[in-house]
């Protein structure tokens, strides 16, 4: 992908559709950063990534990791394109000035990981985990771990990881046996095995830093018993601490990213925030990562569209409808139809993830309590359906994208396939897709019997909904009410329809989206033909081939809502 090639939709999209710019200044720590110091910014990140991070893309799937008696070495140019990464300040965007960052809007630092993702998904893995780990660290661990930690983890000196999984657990938390014991001396001794860790080892950095769950002796049994641990691969006198990696895996992408089985044999590491409340810490970390994963989605869809639309437009393949000579396949429909719907998901995704992080900043700067409690009410609803929605549909658009090269896309020479092998993995870690689904609607949107997202859709922001945009929002939520309802008398309905309910609000998210888009847009008689075009097709598409989806969603929603209505009263009777 050319980050380059993006940049005036992005500039258009946060300047002109989000106003990005006049509501980060309206924050005191951003009230300094204008849109032109924001626009610099983004230049130079796209020259950076362009240049350092895009050619390593091949090569590095082609040469992959190696692994050599515990060592893992990253393909060439890897290490030196990180290090010139964190020396230029690149990882520090949005931390704070006083751990070593550069205090600008967290938008700014989603737009650059997004790029990272499409040039290179694989290399982006190593500093996927900083911010989160930085988020972690800063308001959970104690004064002597932030002193020698966060700031080598803010500015990206030290790369982290994030270490849950176990092989007897899989998703399953509560099944963690990895276990930390108190020493006299304030730490801890961590022994456990743990499995796909992204980053467990490599040559990107001198240290890597460990956040290990894992149980103290007397933890009950459980999520409520896990405890979180930093625990470094180099202790501070230099010496390496017992950390272990046994394997790398052989995978069916992000070969140029290392995923570890590590080994902690008594390892050294410290109590990161409250014994028995390791979750609570991790979740910081996660929440982060899975906005993150989300960008990836987009990252890596815009990069199959780029491919496709490039081949489209040089390929030439009989004759398109009213055409009297061969075509370019760019003027078939069959093409277009591919190639407008995934530019519909790639830009409707974008003013959604952008509007994302913007709120984060409003939900830890703004002033104002209500609009705070707003803010973190859109983060905590919209965040898992980002992450699940933009990575399904980058696997799925790009392996679209990928037919458009026909028999050609099927080999390596150009590159479509790496793009679909390293999206897939997207739809499963930082949580499966499906347990997204199930932490939208049975956590989030039950909990409180769908109050949370309905003041979400009636305060969406913008110009008052077209009459069937305001349809589908009614639907939505009186389908949220009576599933409510539906669930007391069937406990597992909401988890056999959540899935489908995620997809329903991320397409009247979606459709919010495009209307701010719409909006913004000049008047025709004040457009030239260019804007047009530009935006026009992609708005259609999204009409015609990606919104009718929510009738669908819908009506499986509603017929198994009927089910359980249907069925209670037989129940009854059995019982």
């Amino acid at each position: 992908m050319q980050a380059r090639q993006t940049l005036a939709d992005i500039q258009h999209l946060l300047t002109t559709v989000l106003k990005a710019p006049t509501r980060w200044q309206g924050l005191a720590p951003f009230a300094d950063t204008d849109g032109d110091l924001a626009a610099q910014v983004l230049d130079e990140a796209a020259k950076f990534v362009d240049s350092a991070i895009a050619p390593l893309q091949r090569s590095g799937d082609e040469e992959g990791c190696r692994f050599d008696g515990g060592q893992v070495h990253t393909p060439a140019g890897f290490r030196d394109a990180y290090q010139a990464f964190w020396q230029a300040g690149w990882p520090s965007l949005s931390c704070a000035p006083d751990d070593g960052g550069q205090g600008l809007p967290a938008v700014l630092e989603c737009v650059l990981f997004e790029w990272l993702a499409g040039a290179n998904h694989g290399w982006t893995m190593a500093p996927g985990l900083l911010h989160g780990a930085y988020e972690c660290i800063k308001h959970h661990a104690s004064a002597e771990l932030k002193a020698q930690y966060l700031e080598k983890v803010a500015t990206g000196e030290w790369l982290a990881t994030m270490c849950l999984t176990e092989a007897h657990a899989g998703s399953d938390l509560g099944m963690v046996r990895t276990r930390g014991v108190p020493q006299p001396d304030g730490s801890a001794r961590v022994n456990g095995s743990k499995i796909f860790i992204s980053g467990g080892e490599h040559d990107l950095t001198d240290n890597i830093v460990h956040l290990v769950l894992a149980r103290l002796p007397d933890a009950p049994a459980g999520p409520k018993g896990l405890s979180l641990f930093l625990v470094p691969k180099v202790l501070a006198d230099g010496t390496r601490n017992a950390v272990v990696c046994e394997r790398i895996e052989e995978k069916m992408g992000l070969h140029g990213s290392p995923t570890c089985v590590m080994r902690f044999d008594d390892a050294t590491g410290w109590l990161v925030g409250e014994r028995n409340k390791g979750l609570n810490a991790m979740f910081v970390m996660m929440n982060a990562a899975r906005l993150h994963v989300g960008l990836q989605g987009i990252g890596l869809l815009e990069a199959a569209w780029q491919k496709a639309s490039a081949y489209a437009a040089e390929r030439r393949q009989m004759r398109a409808p009213g055409a009297k000579d061969t075509s370019l396949i760019q003027d078939h429909p069959a093409i277009r139809r591919i190639l407008h719907t995934q530019r519909a998901w790639i830009d409707g995704g974008r003013v959604l993830a952008y509007h994302t992080a913007l709120q984060l900043d409003v939900a830890k700067h703004s002033t104002d309590a209500g609009e705070r409690a707003a803010a973190q009410r859109w983060c905590a609803l919209v965040t898992p359906v980002l992450k699940a929605a933009l990575t399904d549909q980058a696997f799925h658009g790009a392996s679209a994208c990928l037919q458009v090269f026909g028999g050609h896309g099927y080999v390596r020479e150009w590159g479509i396939e790496q793009i679909v092998r390293d999206a897939r993995v997207a739809m499963i870690y930082e949580g499966t897709n499906e347990i997204q689904a199930i932490d939208l609607l049975v956590r989030k949107v039950l909990a409180d019997g769908g109050q949370g997202l309905g003041a979400l859709l009636v305060s969406l922001p913008g110009a008052a909904p077209s009459p069937a945009a305001s349809t589908r929002r009614h639907a939505l939520v009186e389908i949220t009410q009576t599933l409510a309802i539906a669930a007391q008398s069937d406990p597992e309905l909401p988890y056999w329809v959540a899935d489908d309910y995620l997809r329903a609000v991320a397409l009247v998210l979606l459709e919010w989206a495009w209307a701010q888009i719409g909006a913004a847009r000049p008047h025709r008689a004040e457009q030239s033909t260019a804007a047009t075009d530009r935006w026009t097709p992609p708005a259609q598409a999204f009409a015609q081939w990606v919104l009718p989806e929510f009738d669908l969603r819908t009506t499986i929603l509603r017929q198994r809502i009927a089910q359980a209505f249907e069925f209670r009263p037989q129940e009854a009777e059995s019982a």
